[in-house]
């Protein structure tokens, strides 16, 4: 297809907007990508070729979805705005390897459609411009799922990609660090400016790419154990690892038995949580889960 009809271009998005007099809804987090050569920066990075087939979430007016279809073998998108079925229905057409389904991502069952809709055994990838709003919801969803993806790649808000593949001993660094990371390897792609939106957003975006892990860095005893401990052990950043778990424990575990975790792993309870690498939360973790289940 001739660059100048991508769909992500201004001109052509005007139209289509125009032609269906459609109004962006604030509440769903809808800004329109309108720059073609990003998109193909996004292929790239994702590593989409016909040996993939694609997931897309919220593909809006089919800007994304084009170039999927166009590099990879085949395309299931989810729209949840009703309004931007038809106009897909158009802006696609042309194209017989994408099935658009319109759900909430977060309440369909996409092992099932995926089974449906991709017969052969390619990878599948998950490539999208997520909704701010909702960015970390779907994300911890589609990796708690443990679907059959072997990457995501998604163009989210800068400063969440950035919270996202943080390392230790930086201000961005946290619980959710260390969520994503547990799942995947994470990397920042490219950083995308807010004015090849629209309507533009007030921040700008970056690609993220998220490999997934055959097997988790870390051994648990307790999944939501860990993370318990991983966000309590954030939940006022400025205090020390021993003030927020006492504080978070406090109903259930005595001062002694965290003194007693502290010891037992030689970790230091004055250290703040931002200085604690993956494994030092997993021996924390590990050890005092041991000592709630004597």
């Amino acid at each position: 297809m001739s660059e100048h009809k991508a769909i992500a271009t201004p001109r052509r998005t005007k139209e289509i907007l125009e032609k269906y007099s459609f109004a962006f809804k604030k509440s769903l987090g809808q800004n329109f990508l309108v720059d073609v050569n990003i998109l193909k920066n996004i292929m790239h990075l994702a590593g989409i070729t016909k040996e993939v087939n694609t997931i897309e979430i919220g593909p809006g007016i089919g800007a994304l979805t084009e170039q999927l279809a166009i590099h990879s073998d085949q395309v299931m998108a989810f729209e949840i705005d009703q309004r931007l079925i038809p106009i897909l229905d158009e802006t696609l057409a042309s194209y017989d390897n994408i099935k658009i389904v319109n759900q909430d991502i977060l309440k369909a069952d996409i092992r099932e459609l995926c089974s449906e809709l991709f017969t052969d055994r390619k990878e599948i990838k998950v490539v999208a411009n997520l909704p701010y709003y909702i960015t970390t919801p779907i994300l911890m969803q589609l990796l708690m799922a443990k679907l059959p993806l072997s990457s995501i790649t998604v163009m989210i808000q800068r400063e969440v990609a950035e919270r996202m593949a943080a390392v230790r001993n930086t201000k961005e660094y946290g619980s959710l660090s260390i969520a994503i990371q547990y799942y995947t390897e994470a990397s920042i792609g490219m950083i995308v400016p807010k004015t090849v939106f629209m309507p533009q957003p007030r921040v700008d975006s970056a690609v993220l790419h998220l490999s997934m892990r055959d097997q988790p860095p870390v051994k648990l005893n307790d999944e939501p154990f860990f993370f318990d401990l991983v966000q309590a052990s954030f939940q006022q950043r400025r205090k020390t690892l021993r003030n927020n778990l006492i504080r978070h424990f406090k109903d259930v575990l005595s001062k002694e038995t965290i003194e007693e975790t502290f010891d037992g792993t030689e970790i230091d309870g004055t250290r703040r949580a931002e200085s604690l690498s993956m494994e030092e939360f997993a021996r924390l973790s590990n050890y005092l889960f041991h000592i709630t289940k004597k």
